[in-house]
């Protein structure tokens, strides 16, 4: 990966030129005051610092709003726009395998996704610490942000890829993605969204169960064969982005 240049460009551009260190800024300033309020707010009494057992779940649901929508921001390339080398170029001038520059973006994907979350990991350990959380459910919660963060963020590859001269109609459409799937998974069925889920999942409720010609399905079945199918679709959008932009 280390000789693949379009990996070496992102590498460059986001961590030796520091045009992707306002990402990681806005997570930790958001996230931690937000961590402090739900700590002092409830109360002020001389137990706060026991912490509500509240503290973990709302630093996760923040920490996954965070991740999710900075991830879809880094991938779609909205920090440092200008300083990209069009996907023409590396696919036709370059002669850069498809293959190769799909593996490259989607590994400094992954490698932002994995870096956010070891940003967040200190704060929520804290939390889930002060919460008294398990170590489990604390390692399996930062699983399932980084899990979340992939599948969104692999749309902003796509989108990054088919409009790549138009970044205002990007930057609109991975706004309205993401808060689209958020709001209409809640409407259509609970248990598919990400947030519902956490909360459930840190809470230990069981959600509702959905049943299809009498046929039972469990929520959490159903909750990952929607995330990976948002996966599995974003991959193969933004590979039809890819290949159309070797047609054109």
């Amino acid at each position: 990966m280390r000789t693949n240049p379009v990996f070496r460009e992102g590498i460059q551009i986001y961590f030796s030129e520091g045009y992707g260190f306002p990402a990681y800024f806005y997570l930790l300033i958001i996230l931690a005051p937000v961590e402090l309020l739900a700590i002092f707010l409830p109360s002020l009494d001389v137990q706060m610092w026991t912490g509500s057992a509240n503290l973990f779940k709302v630093s996760s649901i923040t920490a996954l709003i965070l991740m999710v929508y900075f991830g879809l921001k880094i991938a779609n390339q909205e920090f440092a726009p200008w300083r990209f080398y069009p996907i023409k170029r590396w696919l036709r001038e370059e002669r850069i395998p498809l293959p190769q520059v799909a593996l490259a973006q989607t590994s400094v994907l992954a490698l932002h996704v994995l870096f956010f979350a070891f940003l967040c990991a200190p704060l929520l350990i804290w939390a889930g610490a002060i919460a008294r959380t398990h170590w489990i459910t604390i390692l399996s919660t930062l699983l399932l942000l980084v899990f979340y963060a992939l599948s969104y963020g692999v749309w902003g590859l796509g989108t990054a890829t088919l409009w790549e001269n138009r970044a205002e109609s990007r930057q609109v459409f991975v706004r309205c993605f993401f808060f689209a799937v958020v709001f209409l998974s809640a409407l259509l069925y609970l248990p598919i969204n990400p947030v519902a889920f956490v909360l459930a999942y840190l809470g230990n409720k069981e959600l509702t169960p959905l049943v299809v010609w009498g046929w039972k399905w469990s929520p959490s079945s159903i909750h990952f064969l929607f995330h990976l199918g948002l996966l599995a679709s974003g991959l193969f959008f933004y590979r039809w982005a890819l290949r159309k932009g070797v047609a054109l």
